[in-house]
C-alpha cells in the first residue's frame, strides 16, 4: 500500500564511525600532511637528543655553511618550545599557588624575583654538570641543560603576568561566583584563568623572546675544561662572532626572523585573537581586527573541525568538575583571630630558617672573606645598581609615552606587536661588537658607554606590557574623560597612569630582574682579541668566571641577591600592594 508522495530512493546512512572520513577535504589533507611532516623532523630531532654524546674533550665542529642554518634553526625552535611548555607548566601552579595563598605568596614573589635578576650564567657550571650526570654518556643532558638554561630566561616573565592578571579580578566577578557557588576548580577554571589569559598570552610572547637572549649561551656549554657545542642557532651565532664572520651573523639575524614570523603567524596571532574572547569588554586591541589568516584557514576545514570541538567540549567538562568547596560568605572573628595567627607561626619560622642561614654564610664568610673583600664587592654592587635604576628610568621616559600611544589604537598596537617582538628576540650581545669597537675607535669611558647595553632587551618588556595595558583599558573611563574634556596632565595622572600601573610594574619588574641578568654580559664585552670592562658586580662576576675561583663568583652573586631582596622588600612589594589596593579596576 503506497501513499500518495513519491518514494524516495534508498540512501544507506553512513556510521557515525565513517562520519569523520567523509567530512575531510582538501585543506584537511593539506594541513595533515604539514603535521606529519613537522612531526616527523621532531622524531629526528628527539632521535639525536637520545644519542651517545661524544669525547668531552672533542668538540663536533660547527659548520658555518649557509645551507645548514635552516636545521640549525629547527633544532632551536624545538628547544625554545620545549622551554616555554614547561614554563607554562611552571606559570600555572607557581604563580596560582602565590596569588591564592597570601602566606606563600610573601615567600614565592620575592624568591622568584631573585632568581630572575641573579644570572643564570653564574650558574651555568652547576646546572650543566646535574644534568648531564641524569644521563651520562648521552646528547639528552646536554639537551636539557640548555633548555632549562632558555627556561629561566621564559618562567619569570610569564609567571609575574598570570599572577598580576590573577589579582586583578574584578570585585563584582568573584562576587557573582560566590553567589553562584561555584567551587574552588570551578572559580579557577571559568573565572580566574580567563581573566588571566590576556595578560599570559602577551607575556607568553615577549617571554619566548626574551629567550633568544640566552640561546647563544645555552647551546655553547663549557663546564671547566670540557665543551660541548648543539647544533642551533645560537652556537653558529657564537663560532661567528668568535671567528669574526660578519656574513654568517647577518645569515642568523635572518634566519631568527624568518623563524619569529612563522611561529607569530602561525601561533601567536591566533592566540591573540582568542584570548579577545577573554577581555572584560569589546573595545580594544580587538575592535576591527582582521581574522588571522590561520584562522581562516582552520574554519575551513571539517575533520580537524570536528576534532577541536571534541577537545573544546571536553575542557569544558573538565572546567566544570565540582571539586573544592563551595564559597561562602567570610565569617569576621574566629576565623580572622586564625589567620593571623597562622600569620605570625609562618613568619617565626621563616625568621629563623634566614637567622639560621645568616649564621651560616656569616661563618663561611669570616673564613673565606676578608673586609675589603667585601667592602670592595658591595662597591661594585652599588654602582652597577645605579646603572640599572638609570637604566629603567631612562627607558621608562622614553617607551611608557609611546607604548601608550600604540595600545590606545588598536591598528596601531596590532602593528607594533611584531615589530617589538623582533626587537626583543634580537640578542642584544650581537650589539656587543659594534659597541666594543666604537668605544675603542672613538676611544670612550667604558664605565659610562657600555651601560647601555644592560637595558638593550629588557627595555621592551616595559614597552610590552604597557602596550598591553593600554589595549586593555576600559573604554568607559576613557570616554568619561573626553565628556569633561580632561586633557594635558590632568589627563596623564588621573586616568591614563594609574589604569597602567599595574602592567608598568610588572614589565618594570620584569626589565630590572633582566638587566641584572645582562650586566653579567654587558660590564664585560669583547670582540675578537679586544675586550672592555666597566667597573661593576657583573663584571666581577664574569671575571671570576673567567679566573674559574668559585668563592669569588658565590660572593658576587650572593651580593646581587642581597640587593634584589633589598629592592623587592622596600620598593617592588609596596609598589604592587599599593597598585593592588588603590589601582585595582573593580
Amino acid at each position: 500500500m503506497t501513499s500518495g508522495r513519491p518514494e524516495e530512493p534508498f540512501r544507506p546512512q553512513a556510521s557515525s564511525y565513517a562520519l569523520p572520513f567523509r567530512q575531510f577535504n582538501g585543506v584537511d589533507a593539506f594541513l595533515l600532511v604539514c603535521v606529519v611532516g613537522v612531526a616527523v623532523l621532531v622524531g629526528n630531532s628527539l632521535g639525536h637528543m637520545l644519542a651517545p654524546l661524544s669525547a668531552p674533550n672533542n668538540v663536533v665542529p660547527l659548520n658555518l655553511d649557509l645551507f645548514n642554518l635552516p636545521g640549525y634553526a629547527f633544532r632551536t625552535t624545538l628547544r625554545m618550545f620545549a622551554a616555554l611548555v614547561a614554563a607554562l607548566a611552571f606559570t600555572f601552579c607557581y604563580a596560582t599557588l602565590a596569588a591564592k595563598n597570601r602566606l606563600a605568596g610573601q615567600i614565592l614573589i620575592p624568591l622568584l624575583d631573585v632568581l630572575q635578576s641573579v644570572p643564570i650564567l653564574g650558574f651555568l657550571a652547576f646546572t650543566v654538570t646535574f644534568f648531564l650526570g641524569l644521563f651520562p654518556g648521552r646528547v639528552l643532558g646536554a639537551e636539557l641543560a640548555a633548555i632549562f638554561t632558555i627556561f629561566t630566561s621564559q618562567a619569570s616573565n610569564m609567571a609575574f603576568g598570570m599572577f598580576q592578571g590573577l589579582r586583578s579580578v574584578p570585585t563584582e566577578l568573584e562576587e557573582a561566583a560566590q553567589c553562584y557557588g561555584l567551587t574552588g576548580w570551578q572559580k579557577f577554571w571559568r573565572l580566574e584563568v580567563p581573566c588571566a589569559i590576556p595578560s599570559l598570552v602577551w607575556n607568553s610572547m615577549i617571554s619566548m623572546s626574551s629567550g633568544w637572549f640566552m640561546v647563544v649561551y645555552s647551546e655553547a656549554i663549557t663546564v671547566g675544561h670540557t665543551r660541548i657545542m648543539l647544533p642551533g642557532i645560537g652556537s653558529y651565532v657564537g663560532v661567528a662572532i668568535s671567528e669574526q664572520n660578519i656574513t654568517a651573523i647577518m645569515a642568523a639575524v635572518v634566519a631568527m626572523l624568518v623563524v619569529i614570523l612563522a611561529y607569530d603567524q602561525i601561533l601567536f596571532r591566533p592566540l591573540v585573537a582568542w584570548s579577545a574572547r577573554f577581555r572584560l569588554e569589546a573595545s580594544g586591541l580587538s575592535e576591527g581586527a582582521p581574522e588571522p589568516w590561520v584562522l581562516r584557514l582552520l574554519r575551513h576545514t571539517r575533520f580537524l573541525n570536528l576534532i577541536g570541538e571534541s577537545v573544546l567540549r571536553g575542557a569544558r567538562k573538565f572546567a566544570s568538575l565540582p571539586l573544592g568547596r563551595r564559597f561562602a560568605p567570610l565569617r569576621v572573628g574566629h576565623s580572622g583571630k586564625q589567620s593571623k595567627a597562622r600569620m605570625w607561626v609562618w613568619r617565626g619560622f621563616a625568621a629563623l630558617c634566614f637567622l639560621a642561614a645568616l649564621e651560616q654564610a656569616v661563618m663561611y664568610a669570616a673564613t673565606a672573606y676578608t673586609l675589603h673583600q667585601l667592602l670592595q664587592v658591595g662597591l661594585l654592587g652599588g654602582i652597577t645598581l645605579l646603572r640599572v635604576v638609570g637604566m629603567l628610568l631612562l627607558a621608562s621616559i622614553l617607551w611608557v609615552p609611546v607604548g601608550i600611544w600604540l595600545g590606545l589604537n588598536p591598528s596601531r598596537a596590532r602593528r607594533a606587536q611584531l615589530i617589538v617582538q623582533y626587537c626583543a628576540a634580537f640578542p642584544a650581545n650581537l650589539f656587543y661588537p659594534i659597541f666594543v669597537w666604537g668605544l675603542v675607535h672613538f676611544q670612550l669611558v667604558p664605565d659610562i658607554w657600555l651601560t647601555p647595553l644592560m637595558i638593550l632587551g629588557a627595555q621592551w618588556y616595559i614597552l610590552f606590557n604597557i602596550i598591553n595595558g593600554a589595549s586593555l583599558f576600559p573604554g568607559a573611563l576613557l570616554e568619561v574623560g573626553r565628556n569633561f574634556n580632561v586633557r594635558g596632565i590632568l589627563w596623564w595622572r588621573k586616568i591614563i597612569l594609574p589604569g597602567l600601573v599595574p602592567y608598568y610594574l610588572t614589565g618594570l619588574l620584569a626589565a630590572s630582574g633582566g638587566a641584572w641578568n645582562a650586566s653579567i654580559a654587558s660590564e664585560m664585552a669583547q670582540w675578537g682579541s679586544v675586550t672592555l670592562r666597566a667597573h661593576g658586580l657583573g663584571a666581577y662576576i664574569a671575571q671570576a668566571t673567567i679566573d674559574g675561583s668559585t668563592s669569588q663568583v658565590a660572593l658576587g652573586v650572593v651580593m646581587m641577591s642581597m640587593i634584589v631582596i633589598f629592592m623587592n622588600i622596600f620598593v617592588w612589594r609596596p609598589l604592587s600592594d599599593y597598585a593592588y589596593r588603590r589601582l585595582k579596576f573593580s
